[in-house]
């Protein structure tokens, strides 16, 4: 039997049986892994109050010679976020972004980058100094480019001619060839954003440089309302899916 310890986020806890539970951890070492926290339900000492959602641990599991799921056998909480966890919008917002990681991310295929965009922004919304919706651009922008199928804001998709070049002040964007497309090569097809100048100059912002930049922005009404439909289109489609908590998150919202 062999053991490994790192550090993990909790995205999702199962029941198991009667007493057992299955986690579904995002962790710094081994990228997404699932275990089985055996008598989870019934133990006092062991688990108590820490196994909950967005939770930081730190974890020690083992794994046998079976292809059964490794066994968590220690955690030790790290940092709870339990702000989030008394608020519903803030659960809104994360259950998001860990549903996305959860349904995206390949199991045990380690991502440090998105580790740590992960855990600062849970770390960001606990705080509430930054607004709940910005912090969700940065997050799927960030986590997007990061994944390899950031939305190219650039330049037109057809005939490449550059940003800057565009004269119109709402420019489209084709949520299924992931690019923009000027105004001389737009058709009437459906399947199209439309987007400020404004809008997209601040999502290249929160795109580039580093994390602490990106948070300073201060997003317009119109680049926060434009970026949100937006980016929640473009996600899931090209996950393929639309998250149930996303639907919840816009039930919370309001739209």
């Amino acid at each position: 039997m062999s053991s490994f310890s790192t550090p993990a986020i909790v995205l999702r806890r199962i029941d198991f049986g009667d007493y057992d539970l299955i986690i579904n951890f995002f962790t710094l070492n081994k990228g997404k892994i699932s275990v089985i926290a055996k008598s989870a339900k019934k133990s006092v000492k062991r688990f108590s109050g820490i196994l909950e959602p967005f939770s930081v641990l730190e974890v020690v599991c083992s794994s046998g010679r079976s292809k059964g799921l490794p066994v968590l056998q220690e955690a030790a909480l790290k940092q709870p976020f339990s702000k989030i966890r008394t608020d519903i919008n803030k659960i809104a917002y994360a259950s998001y972004w860990a549903e996305l990681i959860n349904v995206w991310m390949e199991d045990g295929k380690k991502q440090v980058q998105i580790y740590q965009l992960f855990q600062h922004l849970l770390g960001e919304l606990d705080l509430g100094y930054i607004s709940r919706d910005a912090l969700s651009i940065i997050f799927q922008i960030r986590f997007m480019k990061l994944s390899g199928f950031c939305p190219d804001l650039t330049r037109c998709g057809n005939c490449r001619i550059e940003l800057e070049e565009i004269r119109k002040g709402k420019i489209a964007f084709d949520i299924v060839k992931g690019c923009l497309i000027c105004d001389r090569c737009s058709s009437a097809k459906s399947g199209k954003i439309y987007l400020s100048k404004g809008t997209i100059k601040q999502l290249l912002w929160v795109e580039s440089g580093d994390l602490k930049k990106a948070e300073r922005i201060r997003f317009t009404k119109t680049a926060l309302s434009e970026g949100l439909k937006f980016i929640e289109a473009f996600v899931p489609y090209h996950l393929g899916m639309e998250p149930r908590s996303l639907k919840f998150l816009r039930q919370i919202r309001g739209n």
